[in-house]
C-alpha cells in the first residue's frame, strides 16, 4: 500500500488502521520558525472528533496529540514532524460478527481483492478515523497560511434535499456560526431543518448525503501550475481522496455546462487600483492559477454505508446472505457533517504546498 503520501513540498504521510494502538502523520517540508501549540490543533480536532453531536458517530475519542519530532520550543525546526494519535474506544465485535459479508458501500470487497490479507476491524485504512491524521496536519498548514493572512472555513452546504445560504460575508462570522452549529451549517434556518432531518433518519436506521462547501480568502494571484498542477486539479485530487466522496466542483461548477460565455464569464475590474472580476463565477481561479479571487468549491458525500436496516448480500464465498448490523455498532448518520474539518484541512494542505512550490516561479 503505497499510497499514503500527500504534496509536492509541504509532505504528509499518514499512518494506522481505525482500531490499531494509534494513528498519525509525518510532515515532510515544513518551514522552521512557525509557531505551533498544541491547543491549536486540538481545537481544530474537537470539530471533527466523533461523540461531540447527537449526529455524529457515539464512538468517543478525545484525539489528544503527541508530537514525537520536529518542534523545539513551540517552533518547528524544519524536520519532520511526527503526529500521533492514540485510539482509546476501540470495539472491534460487531466487525467480527460480520467479517465473512460483503458489506454494502464498504471498501472490504475491494481490499480483499488486492490484498488478499484484510484488517477488517473498522474499516482499516478505509475508515474516516484516519482523516483525524489530516485535521492534526491541516491545523500546522493554517498556521503557515495565517502569516500569509490567507483563511479557509468550510461548512455543511446540503444535506440531501435541504440547501443552505449563510448570507455571511465575513470570515470570522461565517467560521463562528459553523462552529456554533451542531450539524456544521451556518444557516441557522437551514440548521434546523437539518437536525430535524437527521433525527428522522436515525429514527428508521437509515443514513443521508451532503455537500461540503469550502471559502479560501486573501490569496494571491499566482498559485497553481500548469498543466498537471492546476490548483483545482489538486484541490480535486486531495477532496476526492477523503472516504465517501463522490463528487467536487469549483465556482458555478456543473451549473456553468447550462449557461453561455456571455453570462458566465467573470468581468475584469479596477478596484482600489487592483485587478478583480466583477463575479467569481470560475471560483477563483483562471487557467488553473488563482487570480487573487475567493476560492470556491464544493465536495459531495454519499450516505453513510453502515445503516441498520436489513441489507441483501453476499459472503465472502459468494453465498447469498442477510447483512443485519451487529449490536454494539456505531456510524454517523451523515458523514458530511464530520467530513467539514477535514475538508478545511485538506484546502489548507493544497494551498500551503501551492505557497511553497510559488516561490520557484520566477527570480
Amino acid at each position: 500500500m503505497a499510497s499514503n503520501r500527500f504534496g509536492c513540498l509541504f509532505c504528509v504521510t499518514t499512518w494506522g488502521e481505525s482500531h490499531g494502538k494509534a494513528i498519525g502523520a509525518v510532515i515532510d517540508g515544513c518551514p522552521a520558525g512557525v509557531e505551533i501549540s498544541l491547543a491549536e490543533i486540538h481545537q481544530e480536532l474537537a470539530l471533527r472528533s466523533p461523540g461531540n453531536s447527537p449526529f455524529t458517530s457515539p464512538r468517543k475519542e478525545s484525539d489528544q496529540v503527541e508530537i514525537l519530532s520536529g518542534l523545539f520550543e513551540g517552533k518547528t525546526t524544519g524536520a519532520p514532524i511526527c503526529l500521533l494519535i492514540a485510539n482509546h474506544d476501540i470495539n472491534s465485535k460487531p466487525y467480527e460478527e460480520t467479517k465473512h459479508l460483503l458489506r454494502p458501500g464498504h471498501a472490504n470487497y475491494t481490499y480483499i481483492e488486492k490484498y488478499a490479507h484484510y484488517d477488517y476491524r473498522g474499516g482499516a485504512r478505509a475508515s474516516a478515523r484516519e482523516t483525524a491524521a489530516r485535521v492534526a496536519a491541516g491545523a500546522i498548514a493554517k498556521k503557515i497560511l495565517a502569516s500569509y493572512g490567507i483563511e479557509v472555513v468550510a461548512y455543511i452546504k446540503q444535506i440531501g434535499k435541504i440547501v443552505a445560504d449563510p448570507l455571511l460575508k465575513e470570515m470570522k462570522e461565517l467560521k463562528q456560526a459553523t462552529c456554533a452549529s451542531p450539524v456544521r451549517c451556518p444557516d441557522r434556518a437551514a440548521a434546523q431543518k437539518i437536525e430535524q432531518l437527521l433525527n428522522q433518519v436515525k429514527a428508521e436506521g437509515d443514513s443521508v448525503g451532503g455537500v461540503v462547501e469550502f471559502l479560501a480568502s486573501n490569496l494571491p494571484v499566482g498559485l497553481g501550475d500548469p498543466v498537471y498542477e492546476k490548483l483545482e486539479a489538486r484541490l480535486a485530487y486531495a477532496l476526492m481522496s477523503l472516504p465517501a466522496t463522490k463528487g467536487f466542483e469549483m465556482g458555478n461548477g456543473f451549473a456553468a455546462a447550462q449557461q453561455y460565455g456571455s453570462t458566465n464569464n467573470d468581468l475584469f475590474i479596477l478596484e482600489k487600483q487592483k485587478v478583480k472580476t466583477k463575479t467569481n463565477f470560475a471560483g477563483g481561479t483562471l487557467g488553473g492559477i488563482s487570480n487573487g479571487m475567493p476560492l470556491i468549491g464544493r465536495t459531495a458525500f454519499k450516505p453513510t454505508s453502515t445503516i441498520e436496516k436489513m441489507q441483501p448480500t453476499l459472503s465472502l464465498h459468494h453465498e447469498k446472505e442477510q447483512l443485519t448490523l451487529p449490536a454494539g455498532s456505531r456510524h454517523d448518520p451523515c458523514v458530511a457533517i464530520r467530513a467539514v474539518a477535514v475538508v478545511e484541512a485538506m484546502v489548507a494542505l493544497v494551498i500551503v504546498d501551492a505557497l511553497l512550490m510559488n516561490r520557484c516561479a520566477k527570480l
